[in-house]
């Protein structure tokens, strides 16, 4: 995906930040959110 795509016009953004990276978004996964990155994940 292009960076473009996660960024709004004024530079923010609606997706979550891994707490444990910080330079990485959590991927959706419906019943999860997952850090592709450390492995970190959150259920809901």
């Amino acid at each position: 995906m292009s960076r473009h795509e996660f960024y709004d016009e004024d530079g923010t953004t609606d997706r979550e930040q891994c707490p444990r990276c910080g330079d990485t978004f959590l991927a959706d996964h419906g019943d999860r959110q997952h850090c592709g990155k450390c492995g970190y994940t959150e259920w809901e």
